[in-house]
């Protein structure tokens, strides 16, 4: 399942591709909205609220799509050979004279008022990467639930924004934690340390190509300039990326012992059995 960090790039390349040009096809390929012609209307931005994704076009109305486990926007050029699926999973097709955005296997596809995105957004927590950030109240929204395990109240995006499985299995493991351990008996001062560990994760990773959390965040692309010239930073040699995740019976890179893997719900996982204190499955 995308995380908030790649839902948020692939916000960039739809806001670069279609932002202030105008449609010359938009192509819903959903029941409900079959009949609905964007065309001739000009998209004014895309944006990323957590893992929706929310692209806004004049005559004030929204296109609201998810990605969930399989679902992708690719664009591509004129002329250029889609490569995304079959034709059969395509969803959506916005384009314009200079690029085409084709939605594939997209679980969610809605059209809605621009005034009226509350009704698809409204109940998320706060945007790990986005202007409404606020870790005091992600802090209060999973202290709210002391009894539920960590790793769950991670993933519902009623408490914080932009965090998937990925994420859940890394940031348990830095807590040295396991994912079973209910909320409430973290240590003190650990759970607002574990909400900003998020927010510097996803952060660090909102321009790479490649997610890591084993290397430190290098400052980002968009912060002010040092007040002197500074050389270009060298380019990331991480032999391993991860810490845990995907890594079942690999060594673990803090001690050694092989990762161990738990199926749940369709998501895998992973944990240091020495590292991680706290239940298991």
């Amino acid at each position: 399942m995308p995380e908030g960090d790649t839902v948020l790039q692939t916000a960039a390349r739809l806001h670069a591709a279609l932002a202030g040009r105008v449609l010359t096809e938009a192509d819903l390929r959903v029941p409900r909205f079959a009949t609905s012609d964007l065309s001739g209307r000009t998209v004014l931005d895309v944006t990323a609220r957590g893992k929706h994704l929310l692209t806004r076009v004049e005559g004030g109305l929204t296109l609201h799509s998810h990605l969930r486990m399989d679902g992708a926007w690719r664009v591509y050029a004129p002329g250029e050979r889609w490569r995304g699926g079959p034709g059969h999973q395509i969803r959506a097709v916005l384009a314009n004279t200079e690029h085409t955005a084709v939605g594939y296997r997209l679980p969610v596809l809605e059209l809605l008022r621009t005034s009226e995105e509350s009704r698809a957004v409204g109940h998320l927590g706060p945007d790990l990467l986005g202007p409404d950030w606020d870790p005091g109240a992600a802090v209060a929204r999973l202290a709210a639930t002391p009894d539920r395990p960590l790793g769950e109240a991670l993933l519902d995006q009623r408490n914080l924004a932009g965090i998937g499985n990925v994420y859940k299995c890394e940031l348990c493991f830095l807590a040295r934690v396991t994912p079973w351990l209910p909320v409430g008996a973290l240590p003190d001062g650990a759970l607002p340390r574990l909400v900003a560990l998020a927010h510097r994760l996803l952060d660090a990773n909102r321009y790479r190509p490649t997610r890591t959390t084993t290397v430190r965040a290098e400052r980002r692309p968009d912060a002010p300039a040092p007040a002197r010239p500074k050389r270009p930073l060298p380019p990331l040699r991480v032999q391993e990326p991860l810490y845990v995740y995907g890594r079942h019976r690999r060594p673990c890179l803090r001690c050694g012992t092989p990762i161990r893997k738990a199926d749940e719900a369709d998501r895998p996982t992973y944990w240091c059995p020495s590292c991680q204190a706290g239940p298991t499955p």
